[in-house]
């Protein structure tokens, strides 16, 4: 590991000589890569220097306890011990930080946010999370856009399909994909029952052509009239298109842009993620390791959280996560649970990882 380590380092800093060439901060591409490998380099290498001086230290502090005597004694002692718990504790987060990371963590997500059981409850429900994550993108700074959305009931939605470009998206959002329950009061209820609600979400990394091959001839492409609610009619010409892929059945269909070849990309598009999503979990059945590195399976009958209305609650049921600012969180401030999703699939990784030959790197 620690051979590897090295390794990571004179790579940072020769990504750092490079960020100081100005022929390098010249050429607006070099220059792109180079940061981006830096940045993602940066957390283990700062780990590893405080791992390495912490090493300096104790041996310091093992110098200092041969030498002493009586209270000094104890001191130096009660402070090598606690150099030794921390860097017993960098080594630990150097191990998960060096375990492979998801190959499609740093993708772009397509987002599909479904109402489920709940009526027109479940339907305002599935808005508010689409918004949460639309304020959670937009926090993060990265690039949003509503791909479909249908209406439903008292200004909810049936469905909702979002593409957000970024910052490692996928690696932040992939463990959102499954039921999100909620539990409140709601406004139509007038003898105060907490009624239950549920949505669901799936996560998908965006499909490049290069990811996914799409035959022509597998596709039957369909063209009609865009339709509102009730099916009134919007325009008066076919410019909504959907798209069934023959082979697997999948069926995409968008109509909310006025162009016919805008709402055929946007169905392409999405098309494209779902069959990546589908080989991704034929793959993981064939290896038969698909809860292995990751939280949960992903699979959308499963309940992943609660939203507790009365009580502010957020309960995550895979790790047991609970905070109690839902408010907060349904404004966009998913950063607390993103983060201890993560840290859990590092260590399920690792735990993975060394079941299979002892190490993680």
């Amino acid at each position: 590991m620690f051979d590897k380590l090295d390794q990571l380092e004179a790579r940072f800093r020769d990504l750092e000589a490079q960020l100081a060439d100005p022929d390098v901060v010249s050429d607006g591409q070099r220059y792109t890569v180079a940061a981006k490998q830096h940045a993602e380099l940066a957390e283990v290498v700062a780990a590893y220097r405080a791992w390495r001086d912490t090493g300096g230290d104790v041996d310091a502090a093992l110098e200092m306890l041969a030498e002493s005597e009586g209270d000094d004694k104890a001191m130096v002692k009660a402070e090598l011990d606690e150099l030794t718990q921390r860097r017993g504790e960098l080594e630990d987060r150097l191990r998960l930080l060096l375990v492979p990371k998801d190959p499609h963590d740093d993708k772009d997500v397509i987002v599909e946010i479904r109402a489920a059981a709940g009526g027109d409850e479940a339907g305002l429900f599935a808005a508010e999370l689409r918004d949460m994550y639309l304020r959670y993108a937009q926090r993060q700074g990265w690039r949003t856009n509503v791909l479909s959305a249908s209406a439903s009931g008292i200004g909810g939605v049936k469905e909702a399909i979002l593409e957000i470009a970024g910052g490692d998206a996928y690696a932040h959002l992939k463990h959102e994909s499954g039921v999100h329950r909620v539990q409140r009061v709601p406004a139509t209820e007038s003898q105060g029952r907490i009624h239950t609600s549920t949505a669901s979400v799936a996560v998908l990394p965006a499909a490049e052509e290069v990811d996914v091959e799409v035959n022509t001839n597998d596709l039957r492409i369909d063209v009609y009239r865009s339709s509102g609610p009730g099916g009134q009619s919007v325009n008066t010409t076919d410019s909504a298109v959907r798209i069934t892929h023959v082979p697997t059945g999948l069926v995409v269909a968008c109509q909310d842009e006025k162009s016919q070849h805008q709402n055929r990309d946007k169905a392409m598009r999405i098309l494209r993620s779902r069959l990546l999503q589908a080989e991704q979990e034929r793959q993981a059945r064939a290896r038969a390791d698909d809860r292995a590195g990751q939280i949960g399976t992903g699979d959308r009958s499963e309940k992943i959280r609660t939203y507790n209305f009365p009580q502010s609650r957020i309960t995550d049921h895979r790790i047991g996560l609970t905070v109690h600012n839902l408010a907060d969180v349904l404004g966009g401030e998913l950063d607390a649970v993103v983060a201890a999703l993560r840290q859990t699939e590092r260590e399920h990784r690792l735990a993975a990882l060394e079941d299979g030959d002892g190490h993680p790197a």
